[in-house]
């Protein structure tokens, strides 16, 4: 399927439309953003494995039972996805201390939170994407009380699912950020994408990074962790 006219281009991928008003191609790029954009870059082929990795998730988390958007891959860098009403809310799933929230409890990084926990951000690059709580998102009208519940157990659920199939693979699940739509009936189903730019994988045993964070602090080359977290689910 055919690219049509730009929808819409983010720091890390360029929506499409295509000849079917149902769907459209996401296109992942190799730029590379942090700290809300303040550092720039490019990493070699990151677009190629994020689109590989999404797909791996996506896939995996349909056979779990997740609706997602995901309907095929047709090259290295296109993503072909269901055309849904993206809610402007970041949902953070939080499994240890570890970036902001290390920093804003005063915790060391990589200490176990008792529990996993949800976090919801407004997500506005004008605003720097700030936290937001339930009575935020309904009083905004970003979404009903029903929608957030079905959220939150569908952010659970995913992060159950994952840390699972990471675990197997010597990889532990730190936190990962998901965003969420409404589909044609109104359904909340998942899009996006899951890959190393918005996930924080760390080796189970030593604790290496391979995730953006490798770029986002220069702790050595991103190439090389992002290649990495890609043989590991692949292999």
């Amino acid at each position: 399927m055919e690219k049509g006219n730009v929808i819409h281009e983010g720091k890390a991928k360029i929506i499409y439309e295509t000849s079917d008003p149902g769907q459209v191609i996401m296109f992942f790029k190799d730029e590379a953003t942090a700290r809300n954009g303040e550092k720039k870059g490019t990493i070699k082929d990151k677009g190629i494995i994020n689109n590989k990795i999404s797909t791996y998730f996506f896939k995996l988390l349909k056979d779990h039972g997740i609706d997602n958007h995901y309907i095929g891959t047709p090259d290295a860098r296109d993503m072909l996805v269901k055309k849904i009403d993206m809610i402007p809310l970041e949902v953070v799933v939080r499994n240890v201390f570890a970036g902001s929230l290390a920093a804003r409890f005063g915790k060391e990084e990589g200490t176990p939170l008792s529990m996993p926990i949800v976090e919801f951000y407004y997500k506005s690059d004008a605003l720097g994407d700030p936290i937001i709580n339930r009575y935020h998102a309904i009083a905004l009208e970003i979404a009903t009380l029903t929608e957030l519940n079905e959220i939150e157990h569908l952010a659970f659920s995913i992060n159950a699912i994952l840390k699972e199939i990471l675990g197997a693979k010597n990889v532990d699940l730190i936190d990962f950020k998901t965003e969420f739509g409404r589909d044609e009936k109104g359904r909340i189903i998942l899009g996006d994408e899951i890959s190393p730019d918005n996930c924080r994988f760390w080796d189970k045993d030593s604790k290496q990074k391979l995730d953006k964070d490798v770029f986002r602090h220069d702790l050595g080359s991103p190439e090389e962790a992002y290649q990495e977290m890609l043989r590991r689910l692949t292999e």
